[in-house]
């Protein structure tokens, strides 16, 4: 690919994968557009009269839906944006998706069923979500209280995810491909937290609460509907144990492995984000 094609539209583009998305392609001389609501122009999932303008003109698209593509209604919001972008001639989607949800699922393949050159990216529990998502609080704090327990989650480095999607967007033989991308292990969210314990040198705990506690935890910190939402249907239904196996999306897609949750703990622990 070379500057004088079309931009790419990356959805989500200041998320945890998207903003690392359009690094990368920017870096390659790829010209993007970031779609959220501060873009140029402006796109917002909640309001289709965006969507044209966000669509004119470009090549391909990255979905990330917002805020979760668990939550309720995703499916249909993501299939109604996946037709209008092939209706518009844009036959490349690419789909952030996540494992063992129904919703996710749903939209996977309303997404193949509409017309669109596809690929999935079918993530673990990305393991920024301890320092770019809700967690980094509690780490923080000292200590990490869920309602979860010795259930191993494979989890993932969004730079891999975005690696990945580098790649699929860029380079051929990636369409009608599914790639699960989980890390090279297993680990407990305790397991976890003490990985980072060691890495920044620091006693930070690891509880496992009840589901009422956690549920009193969420609505004291009064956060949108939405995201209260996610966060119970996450905790309570998709950490059961359904997503206890490792796949080689990663090693499949980039030809290497992924990157271990240690190597992620050092490199954040030396960024200073989780010093007190």
């Amino acid at each position: 690919m070379n500057t004088t094609q079309k931009p790419i539209l990356i959805l989500g583009g200041t998320g945890k994968t998207g903003r690392r998305l359009a690094e990368r392609l920017t870096a390659k001389g790829i010209p993007v557009r970031i779609g959220s609501r501060s873009g140029t122009p402006s796109f917002d999932w909640q309001d289709k009269g965006t969507w044209d303008a966000a669509l004119e003109g470009v090549g391909a698209v990255y979905i990330s839906y917002y805020p979760d593509i668990a939550v309720p209604g995703a499916a249909e919001t993501v299939e109604a944006l996946a037709r209008l972008a092939v209706k518009r001639g844009i036959k490349r989607l690419v789909l952030l998706s996540g494992r063992g949800e129904t919703e996710a699922q749903r939209a996977e393949e309303m997404v193949k069923a509409s017309g669109a050159d596809w690929t999935i990216l079918r993530c673990a529990w990305f393991s920024q979500n301890f320092s770019e998502g809700f967690l980094i609080e509690s780490i923080l704090e000292g200590e990490v209280a869920l309602p979860v327990g010795a259930v191993g989650e494979p989890f993932i480095d969004t730079d891999d995810i975005a690696d990945v999607a580098e790649a699929v967007l860029t380079e051929p033989g990636h369409v009608g491909q599914l790639y699960e991308l989980t890390g090279p292990r297993l680990l407990s969210f305790a397991e976890a937290v003490a990985e980072i314990g060691k890495a920044t040198g620091r006693d930070i705990r690891y509880r496992q609460v009840s589901h009422a506690e956690f549920t009193e935890t969420i609505a004291a910190h009064d956060l949108p509907p939405e995201f209260a939402w996610l966060l119970d249907e996450l905790f309570t239904e998709v950490l059961d144990g359904r997503n206890e196996t490792l796949t080689d999306g990663v090693q499949r897609a980039l030809g290497r492995q992924a990157k271990d949750f240690s190597a992620y703990a050092i490199e954040t622990a030396a960024s200073g984000i989780w010093s007190n």
